[in-house]
């Protein structure tokens, strides 16, 4: 063990997209940090998380355009393969050089980096196991960030191999690709993997245990999803509970099924188990200094990202969720913020959520299921993207912009946004315009007095507020 404890203001453990945005925004504050990391840098969204899957599916949309869509528009390709071995390399590509510099970034912030296992040995003092074998001792006199992540659920009737049973992060590099994949989990995870490898020919199974996929959001969202999924031959097996295995003589799979007391099988050639994820918290040394958990292990936190013991902050999942990148960073920037003695505090209104499937779904504020079941008074806008000229255009008519307003004031005549979901091309960038009209309390009628540019997809966000309130002008108004 080092005889030497080094000291710094701050000590960020984790280096994902919480805790690198932390350890900058800290540094950027003049505050001498050191962030600590076990594996790459970037954290799972980087590495085999949220880009890596992008990647995956805007390669696998350019193939379904390819095949479909470009004869129709007149341009004539003969023939379309996939070649496995390419795409991962150009994937591998784009995560080597956003992990790259997301570690020239702590550095030329001013903030020193250390690859190893962390565990607080007290709420100042920090010690690190490098990948030599080494002890590093250190020690923070103002501050320790907890930025530790999530890590995949495995179920007992699943156990991993890495090769057939697989996880998200091995899903991002199959090469060769399979013939057959089984997905158990049809949520965001296995909703956009499967309608990646069914895009590129892979025959996909989705196993789900509740009714409906995707079961968290308003169906209506998820109807043009499914239709375009199982346009691609997807399977779906719902009110389904994977019980086991069997290997067979071939290699292949015989995955088993209770489906509402029924036995059912599904043979496949890999499994993808995607049913969730758990706080990595163990090993810490957090129950040793009595930090508090919440019944599934976050680490429980205040509105600063403080835990109960002071010094102690904990941010982005470990925190408890949604599990979301983009909360995580926003989490990292309020605790440095705070731990240098500035004014912040977690108060956002609502944290928009994006989901890469085909069409994609991107979300912020109340559900429209969740709006009706606190009784509020709503009023319903829709408008759909098969009216939208720029989406015929780009050959991508399916889905609709939804705005939801509850009537507010005296007279119940204002109608104040409370909600606004997307499903259909670009959802996900289109998303950030409600975000920032639910930020600022916006009202219906901002939106809709907004001039917004044509020929663009972002007018279909307009024209669902207008219709909320029976002024949309390029659909009739209900």
């Amino acid at each position: 063990m080092s005889s030497e404890i080094k000291t710094y203001d701050a000590i960020v453990i984790g280096g994902g997209p919480g805790g690198y945005v932390a350890a900058i925004r800290l540094a950027q504050l003049k505050q001498k940090t050191l962030v600590v990391e076990k594996d790459s840098w970037g954290g799972v969204c980087l590495n085999w998380g949220c880009i890596p899957s992008k990647a995956l599916i805007a390669a696998a949309n350019f193939t379904e355009k390819a095949r479909e869509n470009a004869g129709t528009m007149g341009v004539i390709i003969s023939s379309v393969s996939v070649d496995a071995g390419k795409l991962q390399e150009w994937k591998n590509g784009i995560v080597k050089k956003l992990t790259t510099g997301v570690a020239g970034l702590v550095k030329g912030n001013g903030a020193e980096l250390l690859k190893g296992n962390a565990r607080l040995v007290d709420a100042r003092t920090v010690e690190v196991e490098t990948p030599d074998g080494q002890k590093v001792i250190a020690r923070a006199t103002k501050a320790i960030i907890v930025s530790t992540g999530t890590s995949v659920v495995e179920l007992p009737t699943f156990k991993y191999d890495g090769k057939k049973i697989i996880t998200a992060k091995e899903a991002v590099s199959l090469n060769p690709l399979p013939r057959r994949m089984t997905i158990i989990g049809g949520g965001i995870i296995g909703m956009e993997l499967g309608g990646v490898y069914s895009k590129l020919g892979v025959e996909v199974t989705v196993v789900e245990f509740m009714p409906n996929v995707l079961a968290s959001m308003d169906q209506d969202l998820v109807a043009p999803v499914l239709k375009h999924m199982k346009h691609a031959k997807v399977n779906f097996i719902t009110n389904a509970k994977a019980m086991g295995y069997e290997t067979l003589a071939d290699g292949a799979l015989r995955v088993k099924l209770d489906v509402q007391g029924q036995p059912q099988t599904v043979d496949t050639d890999v499994v993808l188990v995607a049913v969730g994820f758990k706080p990595n918290t163990a090993g810490l040394g957090l129950e040793k200094l009595g930090v508090t958990l919440d019944k599934r292990g976050h680490i429980v936190t205040d509105d600063t990202m403080q835990s109960n013991v002071p010094g102690v902050y904990a941010i982005g999942d470990v925190s408890g969720g949604p599990y979301l990148a983009h909360k995580a960073s926003k989490e990292g920037e309020i605790a440095a913020e705070v731990i240098a003695g500035h004014k912040a505090v977690r108060d956002w209104r609502a944290m928009p959520a994006a989901t890469f499937t085909h069409p994609e779904i991107a979300s912020v504020g109340l559900y429209e299921f969740e709006a009706k079941a606190k009784g509020l008074d709503v009023k319903v806008g829709k408008f759909p993207f098969a009216a939208s000229g720029r989406a015929m255009a780009v050959m991508e008519t399916d889905g609709f912009v939804k705005v939801i307003a509850e009537k507010v004031g005296p007279d119940h005549k204002d109608y104040k946004v409370i909600g606004v979901h997307i499903v259909g091309p670009n959802a996900t960038d289109l998303i950030s315009e409600a975000a920032l009209g639910l930020e600022m309390d916006a009202f219906i009628e901002d939106i809709g007095l907004t001039v917004h540019p044509h020929p663009t997809l972002g007018e279909s966000v307009m024209e669902a507020a207008k219709a909320a309130i029976g002024e949309a002008v390029h659909i009739l108004n209900r």
